[in-house]
């Protein structure tokens, strides 16, 4: 799956800016930037991480930036990220 810069979310509280970019190497790279990351920066990380390996997303970089996102939330975010960047509709 070829993947195009996207983002998706706002610096808002309570929100998520999740930014996609081609990788530069194999994998998924997550690079968290949260208040709250040292409580729940696992958390936030394994639900990017489950968001994309449900979309078929393999390969990478992910910006996100944090002010509070609840997991569904995230979800979401990444998921628009996703079809952004891909331009694909998952919905279909």
């Amino acid at each position: 799956m070829e993947i195009n810069t996207a983002s998706a979310g706002t610096l808002e509280s309570g929100d998520i800016l999740v930014e996609i970019i081609p990788a530069r190497q194999k994998g998924i790279e997550i690079i968290l930037s949260s208040a709250v990351s040292h409580q729940f920066g696992k958390q936030i990380k394994q639900v990017i991480f489950q968001t994309l390996s449900e979309l078929n997303v393999t390969d990478a970089t992910v910006h996100a930036t944090d002010k509070g996102a609840l997991d569904c939330t995230i979800r979401a975010r990444v998921t628009a990220a996703v079809c952004r960047a891909t331009k694909t509709d998952v919905w279909k």
